[in-house]
């Protein structure tokens, strides 16, 4: 599991491959293309633009939500809301040489993908964002030390990666709660230099790979 990844969104001065190439270039390895409003053939085309940018790199590429086009172009998997298709239908249609993570706000959301099959977690927010529309409740340090504290006395060891509004001076703080990495977007375009932003937060992973 990549400890730092990159969801991409449009900002006024970025779209959504430009974007993810910055984060490519300031040593992201981890891309999810996130494109909510878009059409299938608009995905399609960003998935092309980007799927050969991040094979040259050894980058992992996820796309959000649509199971199908995942499949067809080759995607290394897709990252599933909690309203999207659960993820035991994905895994049906895709197979096990598929990544598939899962959107959680509670430990009985992470429990629920686990059962499912899930093979990480995508778990927030840490903080407001405004990158996403339908906040789930805020969760801050202390919600995320009680869900890691839940998955421990369950013995559930699926990997958790918190995500909503996340800051590079964040990561320590973090790390310490129990999670294995986090997913960032607007703390790298919104920042003067998006490569410098990411080569930043890529510095700071080793706080979880110490874990």
């Amino acid at each position: 599991m990549t400890p730092v990844q990159f969801i991409t969104h449009r900002t006024a001065r970025y779209g959504y491959v430009e974007g993810a190439l910055l984060a490519l270039e300031g040593g992201c390895r981890w891309i999810q293309l996130r494109m909510k409003e878009a059409s299938d053939e608009e995905v399609a085309e960003a998935a092309r633009q980007l799927l050969p940018r991040c094979r040259a790199c050894g980058a992992v590429f996820i796309l959000d939500d649509r199971v199908a086009l995942a499949k067809e172009i080759g995607a290394d998997g897709v990252h599933l809301g909690k309203t999207d298709m659960p993820v035991a239908e994905a895994r049906r249609l895709l197979g096990n040489g598929f990544i598939i993570g899962g959107t959680a706000n509670t430990l009985d959301d992470i429990v629920w993908h686990a059962r499912q099959g899930a093979d990480y977690i995508g778990c927030g927010p840490f903080r407001f964002t405004e990158t996403k529309k339908n906040l789930a409740p805020v969760l801050g340090l202390e919600g995320y030390r009680q869900i890691m504290a839940g998955l421990r006395e369950l013995d559930i060891r699926l990997p958790v990666v918190a995500i909503g509004g996340i800051r590079p001076d964040d990561l320590p703080d973090l790390a310490s709660t129990g999670v294995n990495g986090v997913a960032v977007s607007g703390s790298v375009l919104g920042s003067d230099d998006p490569v410098a932003a990411m080569a930043r937060l890529v510095r700071l992973n080793t706080c979880f790979q110490k874990k």
